[in-house]
């Protein structure tokens, strides 16, 4: 159960709370919730540490958690933390002898401690400096010291020995400063370097050194001679540079410098050399304490600290170390820190007590140690944040330090040792620097908190949009939640449309593809802007220079469309996109459009709308949508009907001349035209073999009209097989007649079978070609070749009246004699002009009953041989073997029925009908079903004696 006294201790650390209204919710216009619980525990917590020292203590050091505590018992403790109840008592006594201890000094690792006695009454030596190693129990006096108070040690942060210090610095009461190496040789404490030191440079005059003093030692200058009140040094990591830093009661050293052979000792004296003859540069505050402190604060475990606090009287000054900035000063970005006047609960501190005895550096953070409690206050605003009252039970505070290892800071008073426990102190660093308008570092130290972010965000939105930069304002608007109408609105009033693009585009980059209304809602507004910004460039384009922004403002939209977000949603959304483009008349941006989403439909549209036919042609060839070519061919035909004939025949086999046909037949009431046309046509007929009658047909139909010479080609190249054309021939026949191809007109009605009629026709042109009809006719109807012959032997005879040409005429006809065309001729005509004729025909008819004598012997002959082949077939006969088997199973022939044939093939009569099914066609296979059937039923009627054949078995 938890005393009493432990409840008072806990309720009287006092914390800042981080926030108002602890227990409320803080939901935000973002739409983060933030649920602030009240029992949030405190930055820093003070733990008593369950110890009870056997008297007073006097001082504490601690490093890389190793505690030694010196009591008023001249009894010094050594405590490792990690093992708290393995303590050492080291007794003192002995060394102290009307002498009291004025300082420990514990080196970083804890390996080394230094003790300073200083005489009570002033008796000599007034001062002396003892060394204690951590693996002894036994105090070594260093001799050469004696005399001098030591108030500061700069320990070697670098050293990694546990038997020696390394170079360290000593600073004492009168403002000098030694350089010497420490450490445990046996039972001897060994300071050699310090020997050599002294013995090398016996006579060595340092920087602002006074003549009266002889040896290595270093004088600060002041003519006061103040104690050295601190002092460290520190080498830059990754070079040879060193810093050391001195603090007396009133002012800030530094000494920079590079160590040239870091084997020369004194090793530190190499710097100090450098400011010889130098005037002395410093920092300097008012400060009538009898003391001042110097603290560090080390991000690492080692390392070069990364900031500095100094305590006087005025306060604290802070500052940020940086060795590359200046290299005269590293201590950058100096600020003082007052210490506060109030405490947490309201009420006054006295002036009296208002300077600290001591302090500790944290990240954030400086602790503050009085008399009777400590304060907590923040280095970035100076706020104070935390108070801790102590009670009278523990006696009066003593000091405060820090682990400059492990950072584990510790108090105590004159009987009771606490530990603060730091959570989380950067909590509120932030807030801290958003209000500082540090907005980088504030973003920092969010952790990633969603909320804080959104909160730094606004703020420096905000203060951008107030210092009028706008663009970069809406670049960090777009990252936050806050209203996107609001933002938006802003951005209006203040007619700021670049910045508005610029928050929209921010905005539509952090959407996620399901976000689909609002991707769409921030490019169709976008896309307005930019037809308004151009739409007002165009208007008032009177300059190179409104030029030059035009451009540049068409290279943004073009880049803004190339954008894969926008452009899906313009795909999704075309025909809003195409109408908001085409209500501010910008065509151009259309076309552009377009041809980057392949609407190639809507580009040609758009370049035959601004009568540019050769650029719409152009694209037309260009893509690859064939549907396009049948669509726009009819227009871009009458406008450039060259070009476009040509774009059309480059094409080939991609397009369908049937499909084309249309525009074409559109443009063919100009020769000019129709010519381009007939080229097109004629590509597909010659070319490309193309089969459609219809293009057959709109062919023949421009022959006919234009180019009447082609019509006897094309029509032969067709051939005279009317299953073969390709064209309509009564179409052709019709279109010929119209334009009095005569001769057109005799092919195709041959084509028809028109005989008569062809051969009429030709008959108007000259005989030669009714001949040729004539000679047309298969050769099997000779009826028909002999009807046309006598029609044209009838127009030779009574039309010409020509015997002569008449009787050559029967030479070159076979099929007419001349009792046929006879009757052509008048009655007046004298027989001498056909004796010849006569003759030849009596002599024909005469040789022909000769043939038909001789076809009549033959033919008997025949019949004769015949009827004796039968009579001996009746007699034959076929002998059948025992061993004889089944010329398709092989198996012997007689053990079932079987058919021998003739040739001499015998088979089983089911293998011979096995082998015949499946060569017989479906009829023959019905046939072979009844023949079977019937010989079933012949082979249960009583048997036949009659003989019908005869075989000899044997």
């Amino acid at each position: 159960m938890t005393s009493m006294f432990d409840q008072y201790e806990r309720a009287s650390q006092r914390s800042k709370p981080s926030g108002s209204d602890l227990m409320k919710p803080d939901i935000s216009t973002a739409g983060f919730i933030q649920m602030k619980l009240q029992d949030e525990e405190p930055i820093f917590t003070r733990q008593r540490v369950n110890f009870k020292p056997p008297d007073n203590i006097l001082h504490l050091a601690v490093s890389s958690n190793f505690i030694m505590i010196a009591m008023a018992n001249n009894i010094i403790l050594r405590i490792d933390v990690k093992s708290p109840d393995k303590k050492e008592e080291i007794d003192i006594s002995k060394y102290v002898t009307n002498m009291k201890l004025s300082g420990l000094y514990l080196d970083p690792l804890g390996n080394h401690l230094l003790i300073t006695i200083v005489s009570k009454n002033g008796d000599s030596p007034p001062a002396d400096l003892f060394y204690l190693h951590r693996t002894s129990t036994k105090l070594k006096q260093a001799g050469k010291f004696r005399g001098h108070e030591i108030t500061a040690v700069a320990w070697n942060f670098a050293n990694t020995s546990a038997t020696t210090s390394g170079p360290i610095l000593l600073g004492t009461s009168k403002g000098l400063i030694f350089e010497t190496e420490i450490g445990l040789d046996g039972d001897k404490i060994f300071n050699t370097s310090l020997e050599q030191y002294w013995k090398q440079l016996p006579n060595y005059l340092p920087l602002y050194a006074s003549k009266e003093v002889d040896g290595l030692v270093f004088d600060i200058g002041e003519e006061s001679k103040p104690p050295i009140t601190g002092l460290a040094f520190h080498k830059v990591p990754y070079s040879d540079k060193y810093i050391i830093i001195v603090t007396t009661l009133i002012r800030i050293y530094q000494y920079m410098g590079t160590i040239s052979n870091p084997q020369e000792k004194p090793l530190l004296q190499q710097i100090f050399s450098k400011y010889l003859n130098i005037k002395e540069r410093f920092n300097q505050l008012e400060n009538s304490l009898p003391y001042s402190r110097m603290q560090f604060y080390y991000p690492g475990s080692k390392g070069i600290p990364s900031s500095f606090g100094w305590l006087t009287e005025t306060g604290i000054l802070y500052a940020e170390i940086d060795p590359k900035n200046d290299p005269d000063n590293v201590l950058v970005n100096q600020e003082m820190i007052c210490c506060p006047e109030t405490s947490l609960s309201g009420s006054t501190v006295s002036r009296t007590s208002v300077a600290p005895i001591n302090f500790v550096l944290t990240k954030f953070h400086a602790l503050l140690l009085y008399s009777d409690h400590v304060k907590g206050i923040s280095l970035l605003n100076q706020e104070l944040i935390f108070e801790d009252i102590y009670n009278d039970a523990f006696g009066k505070l003593v000091n405060i330090t820090k682990d400059p290892i492990t950072g584990s800071i510790w108090a105590y008073t004159e009987r009771a040792l606490f530990k603060y426990k730091v959570t989380k102190e950067e909590r509120n660093v932030w807030q801290i620097y958003m209000d500082k308008s540090e907005f980088g570092l504030a973003k920092q130290y969010c952790k990633d908190n969603p909320a804080h972010v959104d909160q730094v965000l606004v703020k420096e939105a905000e203060m951008l949009f107030k210092n009028k930069e706008f663009e970069k304002s809406a670049m960090i608007y777009a990252d936050t939640h806050s209203s996107f109408e609001a933002i938006s609105l802003k951005f209006l009033q203040e007619s700021q449309i670049e910045a508005l693009k610029t928050f929209l585009k921010k905005k539509l980059e952090g959407l996620r593809p399901q976000d689909k209304t609002q991707i769409t809602m921030i490019v169709v507004w976008l896309v307005e802007l930019f037809m308004y910004q151009m739409g007002k460039l165009r208007s008032n384009l009177i300059s190179h220079n409104h030029n030059s922004n035009l451009i540049e403002l068409q290279k943004q939209f073009d880049s803004f469309l190339c954008t894969p977000t926008v452009e899906d949603c313009i795909k999704k959304n075309f025909s809003t996109i195409y109408k908001l483009m085409a209500s501010h008349g910008d065509k151009d941006n259309l076309i552009r459009l377009t041809i980057m989403h392949k609407n190639y439909e809507e580009v040609i549209r758009q370049h035959i709308y601004k009568n540019n036919y050769l650029e719409a042609l152009e694209v037309l060839k260009s893509q690859g949508n064939k549907n396009l070519f049948y669509q726009f061919s009819g227009i871009l035909v009458q406008e450039l009907p060259k070009p476009t004939i040509a774009a059309l025949i480059s094409q080939g086999v991609q397009l369908q001349p049937s499909k084309i046909l249309p525009a074409l037949v559109s443009c063919d009431s100009d020769e000019r035209h129709a010519k381009e046309v007939i080229k097109y046509l004629e590509f597909c007929v010659y070319k490309q073999s193309c089969p459609d009658q219809a293009v057959h047909n709109f062919l023949l139909s421009l022959y006919a009209r234009y180019k009447q010479d082609e019509v006897m080609r094309y029509i032969g190249s067709q051939g005279q097989d009317i299953t073969m054309v390709h064209y309509d021939v009564h179409y052709a026949l019709r279109l010929c007649q119209e334009a009095g191809l005569t001769e057109a007109c005799v092919q195709l009605s041959a084509l028809l079978g028109l005989w008569t009629t062809a051969v009429d026709l030709a008959l108007t042109i000259n005989v030669d070609l009714a001949k040729q009809v004539a000679a047309m006719p298969s050769h099997h109807d000779n009826e028909l070749k002999k009807k046309l012959w006598l029609k044209i032997a009838e127009h030779v005879v009574r039309e010409r009246n020509d015997i002569q040409q008449a009787m050559e005429f029967l030479q070159q006809c076979d099929l007419v004699r001349i009792e046929d065309i006879l009757p052509f001729f008048s009655d007046f005509v004298t027989i001498d002009h056909f004796k010849d004729a006569i003759c030849n025909s009596l002599q024909e008819y005469n040789q022909h009953i000769q043939d038909l004598k001789e076809e009549m012997q033959e033919a008997t002959k025949s019949a004769e041989i015949i009827r004796k082949d039968i009579q001996a077939f009746r007699t034959r006969c076929t002998f059948i073997h025992v061993r004889d088997t089944c010329n398709s199973c092989q198996v012997q022939l007689l053990l079932r029925p079987f058919y021998v044939f003739p040739c001499g093939h015998r088979f089983h009569n089911d293998c011979l009908i096995s082998v015949l099914t499946p060569l017989l066609t479906t009829e023959q296979q019905m046939k072979l079903t009844d023949l079977q059937r019937q010989l079933t039923m012949l082979s249960k009627k009583p048997e036949d004696t009659t003989s019908v054949g005869s075989f000899d078995v044997r």
